[in-house]
Order: C-alpha cells, then structure tokens, then sequence
C-alpha cells in the first residue's frame, strides 16, 4: 500500500465511530438500506478494518468469528481506484492468520466480479438482503 492508505483492524469499541460513520453513509444513505437491518448487534463480536486515505477515513469492512466477511464499503469519492481491493486483502490476510480455512461473504450481485478477481467464487442462488439481490461467496483459504 502506498504511503497514503492504511489499513487498521480492532475491535468496535475503538474502530466503531468511523466504521458507523461509513456505513451510515454507504449502506443507509446511499443505498436505503434501514438502520435497524444495518446495526445488526454482531459488530461487538467482529475484527472492524478501518481504511484511510491521507488519514481520512474512507473505507471499512469487519469479519465474523466465523470467517464471514461483511459490511465492506467504501466511500463513493474513493471507489475505482483499487482501495476496495487492498482493503479485502488485508481482510483474507488477517483471516489467515487467525486460522481460517475459508472465508464467505454475501455479494451484492453487482460486486460479484470484483470478488471474482479476488479468487471468491459464487455459490448458491441469488437472495435479496435489505431490498438487495446478494450472492453468497467463498474463498479457500489452504
């Protein structure tokens, strides 16, 4: 990653502000997604990845206990530039190291070639999440 973007996990409690922030921005304003379907009382059990570009706050994802990765977003003003990309390695990086044979994910079908690219294959059929279609995904990890 360049000197400019960084990737930090921890815990809700010290990331949860700026994930919320993001979040709120992405899923709830951008994408209509209710409030009540985005907090969905998981994030204090989960590692949150808090991305920033030149120390502003940009992206962010979180992982389950169980290899499940969730609530990946990035700012619009951030999007095509490849940050999407660094921030789900950083992701299957920290999953590895914690053991992880696989790790899943629900895809907003529209996302399912960037998750592609990152060696995710598509399972299953096509279910709606909060008013949008999802894919599940999931990459082996061994």
């Amino acid at each position: 990653m360049s000197d400019n973007i960084a990737v930090t996990s921890g815990d809700w409690q010290t990331l949860g502000a700026a994930c919320r922030d993001i979040r709120e921005r992405v899923f709830i304003h951008e994408q209509g997604v209710s409030e009540a379907e985005e907090i969905d009382g998981l994030d204090p059990h989960c590692i949150h990845f808090l991305m920033t570009c030149r120390g502003q706050p940009c992206g962010t994802a979180r992982l389950l206990t169980d290899g499940h990765i969730g609530r990946v977003a990035l700012l619009a003003s951030f999007r095509g530039r490849g940050l999407g990309r660094e921030m789900v390695r950083a992701i299957i990086d920290v999953a590895r190291q914690r053991g992880h044979d696989s790790c899943l994910l629900a895809a907003q079908t529209q996302a399912l070639g960037f998750y592609e690219s990152l060696g995710f294959r598509a399972q299953g059929d096509v279910f709606m999440e909060a008013g949008i279609a999802h894919r599940e995904m999931k990459l082996a990890l061994n």
